[in-house]
Order: structure tokens, then sequence, then C-alpha cells
């Protein structure tokens, strides 16, 4: 073999060797549990980015956080439109929790922190938005696609058996009845009822002021203070500075946060990772739910 022969099937070999070595990292590396590692005290950092879907990452998060003693303070850095009732809910339990350990929270809002991004920010002992904040949006929304007159133009129809009359609630292939918009407004009173309590309680104000405001309407960071939905004004900076005075700190914020679990998919690779699975169906809308959304 010649010599330009063999170095081509060196670089060829070794360029092979390089690229499965880099998925077999991207999918198998440590990803899952590794945190920046800090002497002494630390504020535990957690992202809530995006609509809020599955809150298992979170809770796992917080509980580790709230066992860890070297943590004072937890800063929840939120960026989210909002998402399920139960699953903010379920954040929100946890956040209490955390703090019935003797953990501090703070929430640093970022550009929207509406629904049921304020929902869980309400749990915080200190809220910290930016003065153009998206926020508030107090409220619940239940939504669902209705296609009866697109199938009835080619001639598709669906036969449904169900064992009573609510039994289909929100389907997608014809109208609601009177009786089941009677009984999804009776659940979105509900939950709602359940917001309006969360906001008076976590922000010490009186029901009434609340409901004034709780149209489903949203406020900037500055609008939200003067409201007293919000306690200060400022960025994530600002927040971790409050966390160090909480904590009692001194000096620059040790900062402690928990790296990506997410696996690498072959759309990283690509350089497509908003193009995932995972992320289509999230967001899939033809199933019916009660959210804390903003839209």
């Amino acid at each position: 073999m010649k010599k330009k022969e063999v170095i081509i099937a060196v670089v060829i070999t070794a360029s092979v060797l390089l690229f499965f070595g880099f998925i077999a990292l991207a999918l198998f590396g440590e990803s899952e549990d590794a945190a920046v590692s800090l002497g002494g005290k630390k504020i535990g950092l957690i992202e809530v980015h995006g609509v809020i879907v599955n809150p298992t990452d979170f809770i796992r998060q917080i509980k580790r956080f709230s066992k860890d003693n070297s943590i004072p303070v937890i800063v929840l850095d939120i960026d989210s439109p909002g998402g399920g009732v139960a699953a903010s809910q379920e954040m929100y339990e946890e956040i209490g929790k955390a703090k019935d350990k003797g953990k501090r929270i703070v929430a640093a809002m970022r550009s929207v922190a509406a629904s049921g991004g304020y929902y869980i920010a309400c749990a915080a002992d200190t809220i910290v938005a930016n003065p153009g904040t998206i926020t508030g949006s107090i409220g619940v929304i239940f939504e669902f696609p209705v296609v009866e007159g697109l199938l009835k133009k080619v001639g598709v129809r669906f036969e449904v058996v169900k064992s009573g009359a609510l039994k289909d609630v929100g389907s997608m292939w014809r109208e609601m009845t009177p009786q089941e918009r009677k009984m999804v407004q009776d659940l979105i009173n509900d939950t709602y009822d359940q917001f309006v309590d969360v906001v008076a309680k976590g922000r010490n104000l009186d029901r009434k002021k609340v409901l004034n405001i709780a149209d489903g309407r949203v406020f900037t960071g500055r609008m939200a203070k003067d409201l007293k939905l919000v306690d200060e004004l400022g960025n994530l900076e600002d927040a971790l500075k409050i966390a160090n005075q909480m904590g009692g700190m001194t000096g620059e914020p040790k900062v402690i946060k928990e790296r990506p679990r997410r696996r690498a998919t072959i759309f990283d690779l690509l350089g497509k990772s908003a193009v995932t699975l995972t992320a289509l169906t999230e967001n899939e809308k033809f199933f019916p739910k009660l959210q804390y959304l903003y839209r």
C-alpha cells in the first residue's frame, strides 16, 4: 500500500473513532447527578424554564438540596408561562416542604413568570422580578381543538360507545354539550379558587384584593411590585445577592446547580435539539387538561 493511501486510511479511521466516541460520551457520559462542588455554605439554584409539564426533575433537585446542610437558601430561576395545574401544584408543595426543613426560598423571575410560573413563585420567601418581566395571568384554562366540521367535509365521523354521558368530555370529534360545559366550568372555578388562595396566602394579601386582579390579566414586574405581587425589582444576580444575605454568607455568592439530566439525542448531534419526540408530545394539544398557563 502506498504511503498516501496509508495516511488517508489512518485519517478516516481516526475520524470514525472520534465520531463514535463523541456519540458514546454524549449518550452515556455522566450528566445525571453531577453538580459543581463548592466548599462552605452555598446557594442551590434550580431552573424552571419553559412550559410546566412534568415536575419530576424539579422535585428531585429540590429534595436533594433540602437534604444538604451546606445549602441554606434555594433560588428558583423562573422563566415559564406556566403549565399543568397538578404539575404546578406538586412543585409548589415541594417548595413548602423544603421551607419546613428550614430552607429559605428566593424566586427570580426572568422574561416570563406567569400563571403556573407565578403560582410556584408564591411559595417563595422573596420574589424578585425584572421591571419588564411578564407575570400574573392568575387563572385557569381548559382547551382542545374541535374538528367536527372538518370531518363532515371529508365524510368521516367517529362512533363512540361510553359508560356515561360525561365520559368523553373534551372530545375533539364533536362540540361540547351544555352539561359538559357546566361540568368543565365547575372544575375551572374550583382550581381557580385554589390559585387565588395560594396568591392570597403567599403574598399576605386580602383575598378580595386578589380577586380584583385575578381575571387572567398580566402585569410587568414593576406593575406587580406596586400590587405587592413581587417584593423586589432586579435580575438573577440581584436575587442571588439577596439569597446570599439570607443565608448569612458574605462575598460573591457560591452557587451549586445540577447539570442537565437529559441524554443527548441524535437531533442534538445534528444541531437540532429542539426537534425531539418529547417536545412534540409534551406540547400536544389533543388531550384536554386543566392548565395554569399564560396564552
